[in-house]
C-alpha cells in the first residue's frame, strides 16, 4: 500500500513538474506535438486574445493543461473560450486548423494577419 501511494504521488509530482510551455523547433514556437503556433495581428492589447465565435473553429487557442506553469516571457491568459491560453511576452497562441501534421505552416501570412510564432 505505501508502495503504490509512493508511486503515485512521484507519477504526480512528475507531471506538474515536467509540464513544458510551447518550444523552439527550427527557429518558430510549436506544441508539445511539434503543431506550428500563429500570432494575430489584432491582438494589440498585451494578454488579450480578440480571437472569438468562429475565428476559434480555424485558430484554436494554443491551450495549457491545468499541470502547465507560466516562466519567464511565457505566461497564461484567460483564453476566448475560457480555458487558459498560452501567451509569448503578451501575445496570445494559436494553431491553425488546416495544419494537419507536425511541421505545417499552412497559416503564416494568412490574410496577412497571421504569422509564425518566434522567438
Amino acid at each position: 500500500m505505501r508502495k503504490t501511494l509512493f508511486c503515485l504521488a512521484l507519477l504526480a509530482l512528475q507531471q506538474s513538474a515536467f509540464a513544458e510551455a510551447p518550444k523552439i523547433v527550427d527557429g518558430r514556437f510549436v506544441t508539445a506535438d511539434g503543431m506550428t503556433l500563429y500570432t494575430f495581428d489584432k491582438d494589440t492589447t498585451p494578454g488579450v486574445s480578440t480571437c472569438t465565435g468562429a475565428c476559434l473553429n480555424n485558430w484554436p487557442a494554443a491551450t495549457a493543461s491545468a499541470s502547465d506553469k507560466p516562466s519567464g516571457e511565457w505566461t497564461l491568459i484567460a483564453g476566448a473560450d475560457g480555458k487558459q491560453q498560452w501567451a509569448y511576452k503578451g501575445h496570445p497562441l494559436y494553431r491553425f486548423a488546416a495544419d494537419k501534421q507536425a511541421g505545417d505552416m499552412k497559416g503564416d501570412g494568412f490574410k496577412d494577419m497571421w504569422h509564425t510564432a518566434k522567438p
